[in-house]
This record gives C-alpha cells, sequence and structure tokens, in this order.
C-alpha cells in the first residue's frame, strides 16, 4: 500500500502527536492523493537532494503536487485540508513536505497553511528530535536504506529523458569491461559456522506443526519466503545458515495419533518425512531440517527454564482450565473453539481470535466446544509457571527499540508488537496439562510439559545444535550474527515478545531477532484453505497437478501478502504464466538464443553499441539494482516485478530492432543483427542469475543452455549490482530449447473442481467497485487527480486505501 511510503518523520509524527492531539476525522480524498500524487514526487525528491546534490531537479518534481496543493487551499473556506482543527491529513502531508518546504515562493496558501501546521508544539519538537538541525542531510541513512519502489518510480526508465547520459555512457563503459577477475564460486561446506570478516545470517523459518500437510499458504508464508531470501544471501556471498523444522510436540501430534492408531512418536516419524519430501520438491534449500522431538531440545529447553527460574521470571499461580469430560483431558488452546468475547466471531481458538488478533484465554470463550467431540467442556483448577512478562518489559522495550529501528522488520511484525506492549504484559503461562512434549524438570511439576509457545522457538536452537555441537556460535554470539525469522502474521507475538522475553530473562547472550519479516494470509480463490472439506491445493498434492515446482514457486511469490490478504487464484496463476512466464521471460530468453544458434552457428556475435543499445543497458543496470535493494530489504514481491521489466525491455528491444529482418541485409544491417543478439543473449544471461532465488531450476537451465561462466553469477550480484558483458564475442551456447508451456483453460477447470475452488465472489468485487467509485467521485470533484491519471491505478488498492484511512 502507498502509505508504506510515508518517510521517516511522517511515522514519527503520526505516533507522537496524533494519537494523542489531533483530530482523527482524516478526509478520505486527501489522504489517497497524498499517497497517489505526493508521497512518490517527495521521495524521489529526497534522493535527489540528500543522496545526489540535485537541488533545481528536486525542485521541478515537486512544482505539480505543490501547485495541486496550492489550488487545494486556495478553494476552501478552512485554514487546514479538512476542518477547521489540524487533522491527522494536515501532519501526514506537512510531515512529508517539511524537509523539502524551506521556501513555497509564490505559493501564498502553502506558505500559511505550513506555517500553521508547522507552528504546533509537538511538530517543532518532533522536527527537531528527528532531523536534529540537520535538515535533509539527516536523512541520508534512512534513504540510502529505503529504495525506490514501483510506485515511486513510475515503473522504469523507458527512454533518454529518465535515464541521464553520464548514467548511459557509464552503464556501457562498465558492461564492456567484461567478467575480468571475478571471485571464485565457492561450495558449500557443512557444517556452516560464524565467520570473523563475513556478514554472518542465521535465518529460520517458523517450524510448520507436523500433524498438518501445509498448504500453499504455509508454504508461501514462511518456507518458500525465507528460501529465496537464503538463496539470494548465498548469491551475494554471505555467509548464511537457513535451518527450519518439524514442531513435534502438543495435543494436536497426540489426537492425530489416536486418530490413525500410531504413538505420538510414530505419528512425528510419519509426517515429518512428508513434510520433508513436500519442501524438496518445492526446492526448499535448507541447510539442516530437523525436528523438536530430540534430546538436545529436552536439554536447551531445560538449561533456558532454570536460568529463568533462578532468575526470578517465572510466577505460579492456580489458573482455570477447559476440560472435556467426554475425551477425559485437559484441552489445550487450539482444541477448543467458541465466540470471541471481544469481536462475536464464532469461530475464536481458544487462545487467539484469527479475526479481531487479541489473545484469548479459553475459559474466556462464550459457548466453548472440544474440537475433537464437539461437546461441552467444564472447568477445572489447576496449577501452572508463568514467565513474568511484566517483570521483563523493560527490558524488552530496550531491545525493541534497537532492533526495530535498525533492522528489517514487516509493518505488521511492528504493529502487532506493539498492540501487545500498548495493553501491557500480561504473565504468559508456559506449562500444560499434557502428556506429549518436553518434561518441565520441576518436582512440583514433573507431571507436566512446556506449552508449545514456549517450547516450540526453542526448537531453533534445537535444530541448530542437532546440526553442529558449535550451534553457540550461531545462537549466542549477537555481536557476530544477524538473525531472520521468517513467518505468518499470527505467529509473530510468540518471535517478538515471548520468545525473545525467555532468552533476556536467560541472561545468556543470546542472538536475539534483528529482522522480523511476516506475511498477511494467502486464501483459496475466495474461500479458507481446507484439509477436511478438500478445498484447497495442499503441498503434496501440488506435484500432482503437471505444472512444474518453479511455476508454483513463481506464482506463489508474484501474489506474496506482503501488505495485505491476498487470495490464490486458477485463472489468474494461468493468466500470469501464459503472460508474464510464457509470453514475456520465456519469449525472450528462447528467441535471444536462438537468434545466436540459428544466425550465427551458436556463436555470440560481435557487438558494436549505438546509443540504443547503451540505453538498454542503463535500463537493465537500473532494474538490477532495484532488484538487489530490494531484496535486501526482503521486499521479495516486489524485486520479482523488476526481473519481469528486465524482460521486458529485452522484448521491446529486439521488436525495435528486427534482428530477423536486418540478418537478411547487407553488411551494416548483419552488423547491427549480431550487436542487438548478442547484448540480448547477455540480458538473458543475467535474467538466470537474478531468477535463481524465484525459480531454480529455470535458472540452471538457462545457464547451461547458454553455457554461463559460473562466475557470472557472484560477478553480477556483488556490491550495488554491476550488468557486464558475460558472453562475448565468439562464445559458444548449447542447445536452446522453451522453458515454459502454457496453461489451457481446460486444464485449469480440471484443477479447479478438483480442489474445490471456486470464483471470486461476485459480491465481493461489487463491494470493492461501488466503494472506488464513491471515493473517485470525490477525487474528480475537488480536481485531486485528472482521470487519465486514476484510470491505471488498482481499483481494490484505491478503496483498501480509503477504508484504512477512514479507520
Amino acid at each position: 500500500m502507498q502509505f508504506q511510503y510515508i518517510n521517516l518523520e511522517c511515522k514519527y509524527l503520526f505516533e507522537c502527536c496524533c494519537r494523542k492531539t489531533l483530530i482523527y476525522n482524516v478526509c478520505v480524498c486527501v489522504c489517497v492523493c497524498v499517497c497517489v500524487c505526493v508521497q512518490p514526487a517527495v521521495l524521489q525528491s529526497l534522493h535527489m537532494v540528500a543522496l545526489q546534490g540535485k537541488h533545481v531537479e528536486a525542485a521541478a518534481v515537486m512544482k505539480e503536487p505543490l501547485n495541486w496543493l496550492e489550488q487545494s487551499l486556495s478553494k476552501k473556506n478552512t485554514p487546514f485540508l479538512t476542518a477547521e482543527a489540524v487533522s491527522v491529513a494536515d501532519v501526514v502531508l506537512w510531515a512529508a513536505l517539511f524537509p523539502l518546504l524551506s521556501d513555497s515562493g509564490e505559493l501564498r496558501s502553502v506558505r500559511g497553511w505550513f506555517q500553521q501546521v508547522g507552528g504546533l508544539e509537538a511538530c517543532q519538537t518532533a522536527a527537531r528530535r528527528v532531523l536534529q538541525g540537520k535538515g535533509v542531510e539527516a536523512l541520508k541513512t534512512f534513504l540510502q536504506k529505503h529504495p525506490a519502489t514501483q510506485t515511486q518510480r513510475r515503473d522504469s526508465p523507458t527512454n533518454a529523458t529518465e535515464v541521464h547520459l553520464e548514467e548511459i555512457e557509464e552503464a556501457a563503459q562498465i558492461w564492456s569491461e567484461g567478467l575480468k577477475a571475478s571471485p571464485a564460486v565457492t561450495e558449500r561446506k557443512h557444517p556452516v559456522l560464524p565467520q570473523e570478516g563475513k556478514r554472518n545470517v542465521l535465518l529460520t523459518s517458523a517450524l510448520p506443526y507436523v500433524n498438518n500437510v501445509p498448504h500453499l499458504g504455509n508454504i508461501i508464508g514462511c518456507v518458500l519466503s525465507a528460501d529465496v531470501f537464503a538463496r539470494y544471501g548465498r548469491l551475494r556471498g554471505w555467509n548464511l545458515l537457513f535451518i527450519c523444522g518439524t514442531d513435534e510436540y502438543g495435543t494436536a501430534t497426540e489426537n492425530k495419533a489416536r486418530e490413525e492408531g500410531l504413538t505420538p512418536q510414530e505419528i512425528c516419524d510419519k509426517y515429518h518425512a512428508v513434510h520433508a519430501d513436500i519442501y524438496q520438491w518445492f526446492q526448499i534449500d535448507f541447510d539442516f531440517f530437523g525436528r523438536t522431538t530430540t534430546e538436545r531440545q529436552t536439554e536447551i529447553a531445560q538449561d533456558i527454564f532454570w536460568r529463568l527460574h533462578e532468575r526470578g521470571f517465572l510466577l505460579e499461580d492456580t489458573v482455570e482450565q477447559l476440560r472435556c469430560e467426554s475425551c477425559q483431558r485437559f484441552l489445550a488452546d487450539r482444541f477448543v473453539e467458541g465466540e470471541c468475547p471481544h469481536c462475536r466471531y464464532p469461530e475464536a481458538r481458544g487462545d487467539q481470535c484469527d479475526k479481531c488478533g487479541r489473545l484469548i484465554n479459553a475459559v474466556e470463550l462464550r459457548n466453548p466446544q472440544c474440537k475433537v467431540c464437539k461437546e461441552t467442556p467444564v472447568i477445572r483448577s489447576s496449577k501452572h509457571l508463568f514467565l513474568n512478562l511484566p517483570k521483563l518489559e523493560d527490558e524488552l522495550e530496550q531491545w525493541l527499540d534497537k532492533s526495530t529501528g535498525s533492522g528489517d522488520w514487516t509493518a505488521n511484525a511492528r504493529h502487532i508488537t506493539h498492540s501487545w506492549l500498548r495493553d501491557g504484559l500480561k504473565p504468559r503461562c508456559i506449562t500444560r496439562d499434557l502428556r506429549w512434549g518436553t518434561p518441565v524438570p520441576h518436582e512440583d511439576y514433573k507431571e507436566k510439559v512446556f506449552y508449545v509457545w514456549f517450547d516450540a522457538p526453542i526448537g531453533y536452537l534445537s535444530i541448530t545444535a542437532n546440526y553442529t555441537d558449535q550451534w553457540e556460535k550461531w545462537w549466542k554470539n549477537p555481536q557476530q550474527v544477524e538473525l531472520y525469522n521468517f513467518m505468518a502474521k499470527d505467529n509473530v507475538p510468540f518471535h517478538s515478545v515471548v520468545f525473545p522475553c525467555s532468552l533476556l530473562g536467560a541472561q545468556d547472550n543470546y542472538t536475539l531477532v534483528n529482522h522480523l519479516i511476516a506475511t498477511e494470509y494467502l486464501n483459496y480463490e475466495d474461500t479458507k484453505f481446507s484439509k477436511s472439506r478438500g478445498v484447497g491445493v495442499f503441498g503434496d498434492m501440488a506435484k500432482d497437478t503437471g505444472i512444474p515446482s518453479d511455476v508454483w514457486r513463481f506464482y506463489l511469490l508474484y501474489l506474496r501478502p506482503e501488505g495485505q490478504d491476498s487470495a490464490f487464484s486458477w485463472s489468474d496463476m494461468a493468466l500470469k504464466n501464459n503472460s508474464e512466464l510464457l509470453n514475456n521471460l520465456g519469449n525472450f530468453i528462447n528467441r535471444a538464443g536462438m537468434f545466436v544458434s540459428k544466425f550465427f552457428d551458436g556463436c555470440v556475435p560481435e557487438m558494436l553499441l549505438n546509443e540504443d543499445d547503451k540505453r538498454l543497458i542503463a535500463q537493465v543496470r537500473w532494474e538490477l539494482k532495484q532488484y538487489i535493494q530490494l531484496l535486501d530489504k526482503v521486499r521479495i514481491r516486489d524485486a520479482l516485478k523488476c526481473i519481469l521489466n528486465i524482460s521486458r525491455h529485452g522484448n521491446q528491444y529486439i521488436q525495435v530492432n528486427e534482428p530477423w529482418k536486418k540478418i537478411k541485409g547487407g553488411d551494416g544491417d548483419r552488423q547491427r543483427a549480431g550487436t542487438v543478439t548478442g547484448l540480448s543473449v547477455n540480458v538473458a544471461c543475467l535474467l538466470s542469475v537474478v531468477l535463481e532465488p524465484y525459480m531454480p531450476s529455470v535458472s540452471y537451465t538457462i545457464r547451461h543452455q547458454l553455457q554461463a561462466p559460473p562466475t557470472c553469477v557472484s560477478a553480477m550480484l556483488q556490491n550495488t549490482g554491476t550488468f557486464i558483458c558475460t558472453l562475448p564475442a565468439g562464445h559458444s551456447i548449447g542447445t536452446v530449447s522453451p522453458l515454459f508451456q502454457k496453461l489451457e483453460n481446460e486444464q485449469i477447470e480440471v484443477l479447479r473442481k478438483r480442489f474445490g475452488g471456486q470464483q471470486v465472489c461476485k459480491r465481493h468485487s461489487s463491494i470493492i467497485n461501488q466503494g472506488f467509485q464513491a471515493e473517485t467521485t470525490k477525487l474528480f470533484d475537488s480536481n485531486v487527480v485528472k482521470k487519465n491519471q486514476v484510470k491505471h491505478l488498482d481499483i481494490k488498492h484505491i478503496y483498501s486505501v480509503s477504508l484504512f484511512a477512514k479507520h
């Protein structure tokens, strides 16, 4: 969403001012327009001023949005954007413009409005605190860490006026220098351990429950997203360890074992193998895929428990629990369901409501039911141990300020974590009346086991310990190690609050998370995945569809739910496969290779660059730099669009230059055909490199067909990105063949019926369209944006922004 582009001052001011002193009646059309029209220009201008020193160019970029603001303010009868009093809309816009708007010139209305908002004491204090008297210079570090986005950059540079001449010449010069002495490609050697002087990255994917076969939403939310980043980090030369494993303890496992007539350990063994097979088919490249039912898990969990106990961070209390007399057992939180006491959602779990996100004690549920037998449970008392979160709250907040300030935490991770802290932490139970779990070593609690959310995250440590005896070099080494956690949003509080508190309280120099990456939810068509109802594609079914795993990876990453929930759609999957993979990416790479084979006997021809060729090189280089900046910030979906942009540039380049025609002409035309072909096949080689994290098999196939040198990967992904000639004149390529196949409508319909999916809900689409029409009418009436600008915007995107502003 466009709101993610709001700069640092704006975020800061919203937190410290709006919540306490400002009015919440935000005008929807103003907020939408700030996001669509003003923010992209502001960020572009800030980059120009702070990083490039281009003040005149920055002023030109800001001219149009400031003229709009002047016109808007001059027509109003109120001193502010939406009312007589300052609103959030005023603060959002003022904070965005503050670093740039030192002189509004002849824009009298803008100058008056700007001075009134800036006169607020809270705004003045916040501006001093953030900018520290340095002006735009204070934002350099922030801007360097936050790359231009797809929206900010208005797609990509497509003509000479958008790519400066010096940039074109520089890109062409670097490209012509070729591979030179590139870093040698090194094989991974196990065990991977931290190294002095290297960027040491420890990467975890949330541990999947062993008794559930993962569906597509589970796969994209955790292991696949983490795999893309792990592959990318290795290509960048980072010293990276990627670990994961199955979470095997708890009531869910006991019940599954009862259903199948097996012991809990047997059920764990069976489904651990199922998980491993699924992830192998999806090409998830773990360094180690372990499990939590191990001696190391017991050893490490009990050690952390005793350290917490000895330091006074555990409490004892008697709690009321739900017990199912029919099943003769206390019910784990996820095996009781009822009505949420906060929002009345009828299918809330015993620990958390999926609708409102609030934490729940199972006994608070209205009309509770045992999920196993559907009987109504009764309340019984039991003595338990609690982690004293309030006692650790100050230390946790200090750590969170540091981690969220310096690390890459997704917006939802920050929001969920802050909401926990805002409400005040409460003691959290860490024991359960179960049989299948890590035993509590305390004599008074020897019949109990650790609660899965105390125990499961410790699995990261024990799995690493089962990978190497030197596990503490990763997990007790915060000075040298960066920790990335990948998960879906429902796991955030346990990774950002509960688990860090356990490690902080243990006081054993543990490595805590630096970067917490959480996705929203992926739904299936217009409903949820359900194994029992046969709705949705689960991991063990994907390979039976006949669709290659790389295509599954591509589509899931293309719609990765980063800013909001997204939905898998069979028709959309076919569309993306046929348009983006077959007609765009595959078409370009295949044509480039076939021209070399057909017209030049399989050898890359001589290339004499003209201005059009150099411009293409500059455009491709620009996309490569964007790709690296975005993936460095774990913007996985946006970086994928850069890959597709590169192949689009290549297709346009081939179409305009028509080498298949020029090869039949005179010497000059034949030379031109050779240059176009040689440059195109080098772009194809670059595509093989940037595709590797997303589509590893396709990436390998391209490099194999082009017989690309192994060093091309590390050479082009070093530093900020270097597009170079890796296939020089005279280089022989291999046999070229198509990379993708079309997904036919008949095939898609068969799969849709097989997996129980339905058409996208018409009523839902109608509601969104009606909302969009209502809001855009306001935009048009107020001359906020021209209609020819709005028509290119995503309807659902605009409406979601409007709803965000209203709330």
